[in-house]
């Protein structure tokens, strides 16, 4: 048994992936504001802030998220870790409130949840635990069912959002990523997003480990197509919590395997 003061390798792992996802999150949305970018203008004006000063506020806001990212990977304060998945709410919510479909926020679950995932492993207690960064020694029964429920719910929306981008809102930025790849891109963006939502559904219902490996692969593949047709590579970058989540899942799920195997001395039923 590992001393009481050393997280054990698997709650270490965990650490780590979602350590690298948060950072690459907050990373690659700064990279993209330092950028000005003009899409986000209009999500500025939900708060009263006009295009010209909202173009001059993007650097800023960009330089803030870089530096947490950093503060992310190299010392996730629990207060900040926090205060990210606060803002990550906030900025996905400015989306449906500038008149974008509310599947546009749902699809960036993982700015909230990776995150707030990342804040269950981070040791608390008392008022100044707010400003340590040191992980868990171990997860409990109740603390490793809260990390697997947000992470599993995370997981779920970031793929029904998405899939309903493509399967009912039909969103123009998506068909044309398949049309870079000379698929035809009126039938094949539905297709995709139905496939998204039986994801999500499979996940939902039964979250194996290969299950949630699939899913990762399937996530790094579509994320990538955007900086293949032409974007920056930050907007791939910046979707580091949708990585981190299901392969964060997927640890915890074979951990609970192993864990079940061990405990009847055989093989034990898939994780549900």
């Amino acid at each position: 048994m590992p001393p009481v003061d050393q997280p054990t390798a698997e709650t270490r792992r965990l650490f780590w992936v979602l350590r690298i996802g948060v950072a690459m999150e907050a990373i690659g949305h700064g990279s993209l504001g330092l950028g000005r970018q003009a899409a986000w203008a209009p999500y500025f004006a939900v708060i009263g802030i006009h295009q010209d000063l909202a173009m001059s506020l993007m650097p800023v806001v960009g330089a803030l998220d870089i530096g947490f990212g950093l503060l992310a990977l190299f010392y996730p304060a629990r207060g900040a870790v926090l205060y990210f998945a606060v803002w990550g709410l906030c900025t996905a919510l400015l989306r449906p409130l500038a008149g974008e479909s509310v599947w546009e926020a749902v699809e960036r679950a993982g700015n909230v949840g990776a995150p707030l995932a990342l804040w269950l492993l981070i040791r608390g207690g008392g008022p100044s635990s707010w400003f340590k960064a040191g992980c868990v020694e171990s997860l409990d029964a109740t603390s490793r069912e809260r990390l697997r429920w947000v992470l599993k719910a995370t997981t779920v929306l970031i793929l029904l959002g998405h899939g309903l981008l493509q399967l009912a809102v039909r969103k123009p930025a998506l068909a044309m990523q398949y049309t870079h790849l000379g698929l035809p891109g009126a039938s094949a963006e539905p297709m995709m997003g139905a496939i998204e939502c039986l994801l999500a559904l499979a996940v939902a219902i039964r979250p194996a480990f290969a299950l949630l490996v699939a899913v990762l692969a399937w996530k790094l593949a579509t994320e990538a197509l955007s900086p293949l047709c032409g974007s920056s590579v930050w907007v791939f970058v910046e979707h580091g919590g949708s990585y981190a989540a299901p392969l964060a899942l997927a640890f915890l799920q074979a951990s609970r395997r192993a864990s079940e195997t061990r405990s009847l001395g055989g093989p034990a039923a898939a994780a549900a």
